[in-house]
């Protein structure tokens, strides 16, 4: 059975509403760790920093970045050389 990312993230989206207390809590606990980080990944300095210099970067024009449409075509090469459509 091939699951993609969407579809098992729809299934465990389908299971958390119905799961019982004692079942969301052991999914909880699993994963606890995992959530917190990415819960908490705004209060990281270094991350912040490294986000104020990279916006810093692209208003004084030292990185131009890339526009929608750049990345667009991008993504599309990567998926042509990944699945050839």
């Amino acid at each position: 059975m091939n699951n993609t990312a969407l579809s098992i993230r729809n299934k465990l989206f389908d299971y958390i509403r119905v799961a019982d207390n004692k079942k969301l809590n052991a999914i909880y606990n699993l994963l606890e760790d995992e959530i917190e980080q990415t819960n908490e990944w705004g209060k990281d300095k270094q991350t912040i920093k490294e986000l104020g210099n990279r916006f810093q970067a692209l208003e004084n024009g030292a990185d131009k970045g890339y526009t929608i449409s750049e990345l667009q075509k991008s993504i599309e090469k990567l998926h042509i050389k990944k699945y050839g459509k």
